[in-house]
């Protein structure tokens, strides 16, 4: 007798009990999750399941998230813990990463969103990745899941789930975006001669001719131009932190002729904006800002280019980062041997400007600055 007491002995409190509603033919479990409102009545969490053993094992998970300290709100969904990412995840990063990172996620949580973190399950996130793959681009896809596994990350850290379900899950390929095009020398051209009559010319000229990135162009100071020895020190960028994307991406470049007088064009008018707007101007030293000073955005640079490419007859259908590609070509075309355009472009080896420009790359022989001097001088 005093065995089979000791087996079936009474659960202890925050134990749980399994039982089956014959009525209703479903098994249910009910376990303690802590004192009422009072601070005396205990509260249980009901499950139920068609077998004693989905019974079981799901009384096992909440137990173990009672465990690790876990907390999961009711109704805390999938949404919810995207927008506390968003807004509480991401601090001291700049508006544009925020809003990428809610666009791309935008379509994820319209599959997702409604349901319930703790109820989340790896072949939910595989499922809404899935969709996405099926008309975007793997990089989207990439950024989409990286978003929403640091999104949940920042969830567990809350202890709002006891595992990150997207942690869980391959990346599904998506579609092939669209290849980076290259102007031709006949383009290029006519692009820095429309340029010239556009409030963004010069930046499209720096950019064609130097090849520095356009986030690198956006954070440009005027203090790290030298008008008169011909150079420009590419040492900061619009990426988080200020700095350059690799340690090789820090770099002094020769300005083309072109490029140095389209920059002295820049500065007199600028010079009259800060004029105009007066005490509404806000001086941060760049070379390419607002017309109050103010850092320029993607969305301004790739409007304004659209316009300048419209005026210079090569359609619009381009993209600002297409001026870097295209300096890569225009040098490969005339010469240029693939290790000195690595340091150009500021690419950490030359196996990254082959893997990544293999099209636009061929046989070399001259020097950047002299090669942009031949052709817009």
């Amino acid at each position: 007798m005093g065995e089979r007491t000791a087996r079936t002995r009474r659960r202890g409190r925050g134990e749980g009990s399994i039982y089956k509603d014959e009525a209703k033919g479903r098994w249910y479990a009910a376990v303690s999750v802590g004192y009422g409102q009072d601070g005396k009545t205990w509260r249980r969490h009901k499950i139920s399941g068609r077998t004693r053993a989905e019974v079981a094992a799901k009384l096992r998970e909440l137990q173990a998230e009672q465990a690790s300290g876990a907390q999961p709100a009711p109704g805390y969904t999938v949404q919810r813990a995207v927008d506390d990412w968003l807004a509480e995840g991401l601090d001291g990063r700049s508006a544009g990463t925020v809003t990428l990172n809610r666009n791309v996620l935008k379509p994820v949580t319209a599959i997702i969103g409604d349901i319930e973190l703790r109820k989340l399950t790896a072949h939910d996130v595989r499922r809404a990745l899935t969709q996405l793959a099926s008309n975007h681009s793997s990089r989207s896809v990439v950024i989409a899941h990286n978003s929403l596994t640091r999104a949940l990350r920042h969830a567990e850290a809350n202890r709002h789930i006891l595992h990150n379900a997207a942690a869980l899950v391959d990346t599904p390929k998506g579609q092939r975006g669209r290849p980076s095009k290259a102007l031709t020398a006949e383009q290029a051209t006519a692009l820095v001669k429309a340029a010239g009559q556009a409030r963004l010319g010069a930046y499209v000229v720096l950019c064609l001719l130097t090849g520095i990135r356009t986030e690198e162009a956006r954070a440009l100071r005027w203090d790290h131009v030298d008008l008169d020895a011909g150079t420009v020190a590419v040492w900061r960028s619009v990426r988080y932190g200020g700095d350059t994307k690799t340690a090789k991406s820090r770099r002094t470049l020769g300005l083309p002729s072109a490029a140095g007088e389209a920059l002295r064009a820049n500065r007199r008018r600028q010079a009259e904006e800060k004029l105009a707007a007066g005490a509404l101007w806000k001086d941060h030293d760049l070379v390419f800002a607002t017309r109050v000073g103010t850092e320029l955005d993607a969305g301004n640079v790739r409007r304004q280019f659209k316009a300048i490419c419209k005026a210079a007859g090569i359609g619009e259908e381009w993209t600002p980062r297409e001026l870097r590609t295209s300096f890569v070509s225009l040098l490969s075309f005339s010469g240029v041997a693939v290790e000195e355009i690595a340091r150009l472009a500021g690419h950490s080896s030359s196996r990254t400007t082959e893997v990544i420009y293999r099209k636009e790359l061929r046989p070399v022989l001259i020097k950047g600055t002299e090669v942009m001097d031949q052709l817009f001088g």
